[in-house]
């Protein structure tokens, strides 16, 4: 009776997720978006596993634990010094990423990095062997430069030195013989120049650095990572050292910007709410060269110091931040659970505005048609989410027998959904699709199951939508057509 129970309940939420009717022998439907979190190709949450050291902050996570429970996951960052990666020149330890990341994978995630020769908190963070090579450098300890004999003092690379450059191109080289293509990978930032690979040098050396030096990082990672996302950092510099919280629209930032755009690479911003209220952010003015045509990155400051120091408040300034920049990525940068449980509501809010939303905000079809006559599917679709379906995906009809087998399947082929144009918040334009099908003559007589998906040319789905009644391959029943005979 229990179970009976349950399957009657089911039923009835999903008819109240349905506005559905007939009109002239059609049915009809306004489907409801189930405000769920969706876990899509080329958006979600980024989670900080690794950050900067082998501590932060998956460390607390138990090594079968994949976050199962966090709504929209779906990169996994490993972010560390190249020192930890080749500890002695040409013997790499790649087990100290590989190990992780297999559960990742196996959870259906995928992996994301960051190599970077500066820390501050890590003496060598690139490899005291390139030092001992001649690679020239100085010390120093948050800000200002120190004496070697500084205990705490950490080694920083001059960001031009030929032999530094030379170790670091075959380190990356290395990396991408790893890693470049891999459809595992999700992106991979540039981050060998500046502490913690931001690009600047201010919590560091204060050494100046200029656009030249930008474009040689830039230029070594596209020699190597040839078919992978690569990623700029909004703080990579291009003149004198400027702190990465001030305001930062100048020519020269421009060029770089401009450069990194024609080599493909994305947008990232780090640190976002490091400042409050009007300083949260403040590259907003970069992100339309990117967004576009690929997903831009945001990483809030660590979410601790950020909410102790009274930066963070309610979280909306990041949520802002997703609208401003129309962000695909957004990152977890704390512990995760103790970050959820601090702002579940603020979580909720981002995922319904993350990316892209596909929503159908209605489909009808003949109530009934006969195999070999003509069925005129139409659709209604809108994009919920702050940027384009870059993806992309066509429509797809599946017929369903009442065993559950593929009777039928039919592709809208001239509807990208990256085309759906986006907007604010319950603005983007909706678009109307109107497509014949023809069931073929061998379909047998009978009732079918309608069920629509997002995917490749041939019907495979492949996004998610935020629909009731899925099938669990990513199809959505919307309702029955009566098949006759020829």
């Amino acid at each position: 009776m229990g179970s009976l129970l349950l399957a009657v309940l089911a039923l009835a939420l999903a008819f109240c997720a349905f506005q559905a009717g007939a009109s002239d022998g059609r049915s009809v439907v306004r489907p409801a978006d189930t405000r769920e979190a969706l876990v899509n190709p080329g958006m979600g949450w980024v989670f900080h596993y690794y950050d900067n050291s082998l501590t932060n902050y998956g460390s607390r996570l138990a090594r079968s634990d994949t976050l199962d429970d966090f709504p929209g996951l779906s990169v996994i960052y490993l972010r560390l010094a190249w020192a930890y990666l080749e500890p002695e020149e040409g013997r790499f330890n790649w087990s100290v990423v590989d190990t992780p990341t297999q559960r990742w994978l196996r959870a259906g995630k995928r992996i994301a990095f960051r190599f970077t020769c500066s820390e501050s908190n890590l003496r060598h963070a690139t490899p005291a062997w390139v030092r001992e090579a001649g690679a020239k450098g100085h010390y120093f300890r948050r800000g200002k430069l120190a004496e070697q004999s500084d205990p705490k003092a950490c080694w920083e690379p001059d960001f031009d030195d030929p032999v530094f450059l030379e170790k670091l191109d075959r380190f990356l080289a290395a990396a991408a013989a790893r890693y470049d293509g891999s459809p595992d990978v999700a992106f991979i930032d540039v981050g060998s120049m500046g502490v913690w690979g931001e690009g600047h040098t201010v919590a560091s050396t204060g050494i100046p650095y200029g656009e030249e030096t930008a474009r040689k990082h830039i230029d070594l990672h596209r020699k190597h990572f040839r078919r992978t996302l690569l990623v700029l950092n909004d703080d990579l510099p291009s003149g004198p050292p400027r702190s990465p919280y001030q305001s930062s629209h100048q020519d020269g930032e421009k060029g770089i910007v401009l450069h990194a755009r024609d080599c493909g690479l994305t947008l990232r911003d780090d640190s976002i709410l490091v400042q409050p209220d009007g300083k949260a952010y403040l590259s907003a003015w970069m992100a339309p060269y990117f967004w576009q045509d690929r997903p831009v990155i945001l990483e809030s400051e660590h979410y601790g110091p950020s909410r102790d120091k009274g930066c963070w408040q309610d979280g909306t300034k990041y949520l802002q931040a997703v609208e401003d920049y129309r962000a695909s990525y957004a990152s977890i940068h704390w512990w995760p659970r103790q970050f959820l449980a601090e702002n579940e509501e603020l979580v909720q809010r981002i995922n319904l505005r993350l990316g892209y939303r596909l929503q159908l905000v209605e489909a009808s079809w003949p109530m009934e048609v006969r195999a070999g006559s003509g069925l005129g599917f139409e659709t209604r679709w809108r994009n919920a989410g702050v940027a384009p379906c870059l993806p992309g995906g066509y429509p797809a009809i599946t017929l369903k027998d009442e065993g559950g087998g593929i009777a039928a399947v039919w592709v809208d082929e001239g509807f990208d959904v990256r085309e759906l144009p986006v907007g604010p918040p319950g603005e983007a334009e909706v678009r109307a699709r109107h497509v014949e099908f023809a069931p073929p003559q061998n379909l047998a007589p009978g009732a079918y199951e309608v069920y629509l998906s997002v995917g490749t040319r041939t019907g495979a789905p492949r996004i998610a939508l935020p629909l009731a009644d899925g099938d669990g391959e990513s199809r959505y029943r919307l309702g029955l057509l009566q098949v006759f005979g020829d």
